[in-house]
């Protein structure tokens, strides 16, 4: 239950509009709810600022539309990551109010309790940048995550190590930025690099994109842990989402 519902019980309890019994009929799912195949977390928001998200990989449809529907009765947003389209079609049937971002395979279900602006303020954003074109369905992860959550998100994409130029023309919207998320396979340099043009924190995720060599990247991952460039951490291989979340809360700090 996020804080707006719960804030809109204790008022209708107050006005005489609810009763006790049925408040505590409301409240009675926290807090987790056990449904066998999963126990859902429903006082995350309250503890978190941030809803239970759902990882759709590895489980049945039917299973992800049962804990989708479970969890949006109790908040305003949800989002769902690495749903393919079968799964988000599955969804629509179920669940109104939703949308698909299909490169970054997210559903996101509802709307964030408080805009981007209340959150963090209109000067204030994230900017995702990739090595790749092949890097952009981490990236959009990462992108989609903050925007749902609240964030404003810019984004520059292929400006790898490559062509340093193409980095370079961007480098007005990168000093802008209050906390950046950078994403490359291969060697994993980019991180490095930007990290050494700013003075804001620097997120870096090491894709699975590159040759034998990369080892699915671990080369890159293990390159980014070893930056030399101060300010920079590291989240695991492909982990849009982590990173995503990571950044919305840098960059709204005690107010997610």
């Amino acid at each position: 239950m996020d804080t707006k519902l719960l804030r809109q019980l204790l008022e209708d309890i107050k006005a005489g509009d609810v009763n006790v019994d049925d408040a505590m009929r409301r409240l009675r799912s926290l807090p987790y709810e056990d449904v066998g195949f999963a126990k859902l977390d429903n006082h995350r928001q309250l503890r978190n600022g941030v809803a239970e998200v759902v990882f759709c990989q590895g489980k049945t449809t039917q299973q992800t539309i049962e804990i989708l529907k479970r969890l949006r009765e109790h908040n305003n947003c949800i989002l769902a990551t690495r749903a393919d389209r079968c799964v988000y079609e599955a969804v629509c049937e179920h669940i109104s109010d939703i949308e698909y971002y299909e490169a970054a395979r997210i559903i996101v279900a509802g709307k964030p309790e408080r805009s981007g602006a209340e959150l963090a303020g209109d000067d204030q954003y994230v900017m995702v940048l990739c090595g790749g074109t092949a890097d952009i369905p981490v990236a959009e992860e990462a992108a989609v995550t903050a925007t749902a959550l609240g964030s404003r998100v810019e984004r520059a994409y292929d400006v790898g190590v490559a062509g340093l130029h193409r980095l370079l023309d961007q480098k007005e919207r990168i000093l802008g930025a209050n906390v950046l998320i950078v994403l490359a396979g291969m060697e994993g340099a980019l991180a490095s690099v930007v990290g050494g043009l700013v003075d804001r924190p620097v997120i870096a995720v090491p894709t699975s994109v590159g040759y034998g060599a990369s080892f699915g990247g671990l080369a890159a991952l293990l390159a980014m842990l070893n930056s030399c460039a101060a300010g920079v951490s590291v989240v695991n291989i492909d982990n849009g989402f982590g990173a995503g979340y990571l950044a919305h809360m840098i960059n709204s700090p005690h107010k997610i």
